[in-house]
């Protein structure tokens, strides 16, 4: 038996009837997973477009965080007095 990959149940499942591309729910947390692989069995969650994006609109805004950090920080080291 296979075990979810988001909360790692346990899922009762008939191995020999599945096909990679198959979609189905855990029954204790409700991901929705796909068969990406049946030999060996392994499962993956598929991921909401919505939390997709959000993560994607997150790592951008850090970046940008980030690049400012430096051009302030590069600004500061220039700044020495000596002109």
């Amino acid at each position: 038996m296979p075990n979810c990959p988001e909360c790692g149940a346990l899922i009762d499942l008939d191995e020999d009837e599945l096909e990679e591309g198959e979609t189905l729910a855990c029954p204790e947390c409700s991901s929705e997973l796909e068969v990406v692989n049946t030999h060996p069995l392994e499962l993956d969650v598929i991921e909401d477009e919505e939390e997709e994006l959000d993560e994607e609109e997150e790592e951008e805004e850090e970046d940008l965080f980030e690049e400012e950090e430096e051009e302030d920080n590069h600004e500061e080291e220039g700044d020495n007095g000596f002109h």
